[in-house]
């Protein structure tokens, strides 16, 4: 990324699965891994898992981390990751892949708007995934 993002999402899992989370991502958008940052044996109950890690989907910088307190909240899916997909095709293939072991929110369906869904995936974290293709012209 040439330019600095200014805000950047972050994702936080008390369950130790955010590298799971994020290699699953990676490998689902095409992204990368740009940082990983793992808690040591100072921390023997999170020794080896995520402490902060940062990795690229579509463009975007995202944080994920595997907290070592326990909260009495967890991901929300009132905040989601929403895509806008370059083709039917990408659509149906990223609510498949986001689908298994997770639940839909708003079943994919054409709301008036175009092809959309919204879903929790397996790792709690909801996405909005739409498709606006172009209107023919004549």
């Amino acid at each position: 990324m040439s330019q600095t993002q200014q805000l950047t999402p972050h994702l936080m899992f008390q369950n130790g699965r955010a590298e799971e989370a994020m290699d699953f991502y990676v490998e689902l958008f095409g992204g990368e891994v740009v940082t990983i940052a793992r808690y040591g044996a100072e921390t023997p109950e999170m020794n080896g898992k995520v402490m902060l890690a940062t990795f690229v989907i579509a463009g975007l910088r995202i944080n994920i981390m595997d907290s070592s307190m326990q909260h009495e909240f967890d991901l929300t899916p009132s905040m989601s990751m929403t895509l806008n997909c370059t083709s039917q095709e990408q659509l149906d293939q990223l609510w498949a892949a986001l689908s298994e072991g997770g639940q839909p929110l708003m079943p994919l369906d054409d709301y008036g708007f175009g092809p959309f869904g919204w879903i929790a995936d397996s790792y709690g974290v909801s996405w909005q995934l739409n498709y606006n293709p172009e209107p023919a012209t004549d």
